[in-house]
C-alpha cells in the first residue's frame, strides 16, 4: 500500500527538512499538519498528500499504553518519533510537552538527532505538579531552544504553546489576554508559530491571529472541523496552521468500535 523510502531518503537531512517546514510556515498559506502517532498513521497522512506532519504526545501515549502529561519515558518516546521520521520523506514536528525536564539545549540536541524538523513546547510543566511557567520563564525557555537550533544551523520550527485559555479563570483573571501576552513574548523569543490551545470561537481566533505575525495553530477535528468552522472558514479568519491533536485517533477509535461491534453480537 505504501511506497518504501529509497536508501537515499533513509537518512534524514534535518537541515533540509527543517528549512522546508520553516518555508511552509512563511508561505502565508494555511498549513494542515495531521497529528500522527506511529509509522502507519504517518504513511496514511503522507499518502493523502499532506506536506508535513506533527507527532502528538497524547495519541502516542494512548497507542503505547502510557498516558499523556510527560508520563512516557522520553528515550522511548523519541525512538517512536524517530521511526515515524524515518518512515516518510516529509518534515515532522514533535510534541515535547514542556520539555520532559530537560534543559532547552539538551532537548533540541536530542530532537535534531532524531531528525525532527520542529517541536511543540508548552508552558504547563507536568513533571512539577502541572506548574504553569510564568510568561517570561516560558519565553526564555523558547529563546534558549531557538539559540541552540540556530547554533546548529537548523531552521527548526518551534511551535510555542500556551494553555492560558484552556486553564481558564481558575488560573488567570483574563485567560484570553494572558494568551495574547504569551504568544507575543514567544514570537519575540523565536517561535515560528504559536499554539494557544482551547480557542473556541471565531472572535478568539481573530484576536490571537491579530496579536502576532507568525502562524497561529488551531486544533480541529478532521471530520467535524472547529467550532469556528471548516478549513475554508479557519483560513478566512487568518489561521495559518491547523493540527488534529488526539482527535483523528479518537475518531478512528469511535468509528472502528461502532463498525466492529456489528461482528461481536
Amino acid at each position: 500500500m505504501f511506497p518504501k523510502k529509497s536508501e537515499e531518503d533513509s537518512v534524514v537531512d534535518v537541515k533540509a527538512v527543517a528549512q522546508k517546514l520553516a518555508d511552509l510556515h512563511e508561505s502565508n498559506s494555511t498549513l494542515v499538519l495531521p497529528t500522527v502517532w506511529d509509522t502507519w498513521s504517518a504513511k496514511i497522512a503522507a499518502e493523502a498528500g499532506f506536506e508535513a506532519l506533527t507527532i502528538g504526545s497524547h495519541p502516542v501515549a494512548d497507542a503505547t499504553g502510557s498516558s499523556d502529561g510527560e508520563q512516557m519515558d522520553f528515550k522511548e518516546y523519541l525512538r517512536t518519533c524517530q521511526r515515524v521520521v524515518d518512515s516518510v520523506t516529509l518534515p515532522v514536528s514533535v510534541d515535547v510537552e514542556s520539555g520532559y525536564g530537560l534543559a532547552p539545549g539538551e532537548l533540541i540536541g536530542r530532537l535534531l538527532d532524531a531528525g525532527a524538523a520542529g517541536a511543540n513546547i508548552e508552558d504547563v510543566v507536568h513533571s512539577e505538579g502541572k506548574r504553569v511557567r510564568d510568561r517570561q520563564e516560558h519565553a526564555d525557555y523558547i529563546a534558549a531552544a531557538r539559540a541552540e537550533a540556530d547554533a546548529a544551523g537548523v531552521a527548526f520550527v518551534i511551535n510555542g504553546r500556551t494553555d492560558a485559555v484552556k486553564l481558564g479563570t481558575e488560573v488567570f483573571a483574563d485567560p484570553l489576554a494572558e494568551a495574547v501576552a504569551r504568544v507575543k513574548l514567544m514570537e519575540q523569543a523565536g517561535a515560528r508559530s504559536v499554539y494557544p490551545v482551547g480557542l473556541s470561537s471565531a472572535e478568539q481566533i481573530r484576536e490571537l491571529v491579530a496579536a502576532v505575525q507568525i502562524p497561529v495553530n488551531v486544533t480541529a477535528h478532521p471530520v467535524k472541523g472547529h467550532a469556528a468552522g471548516d478549513l475554508a472558514q479557519l483560513r478566512s479568519l487568518g489561521v495559518r496552521r491547523v493540527s488534529f491533536g488526539p482527535l483523528w485517533q479518537m475518531w478512528l477509535a469511535e468509528t472502528s468500535a461502532t463498525q466492529l461491534a456489528q461482528w461481536s453480537k
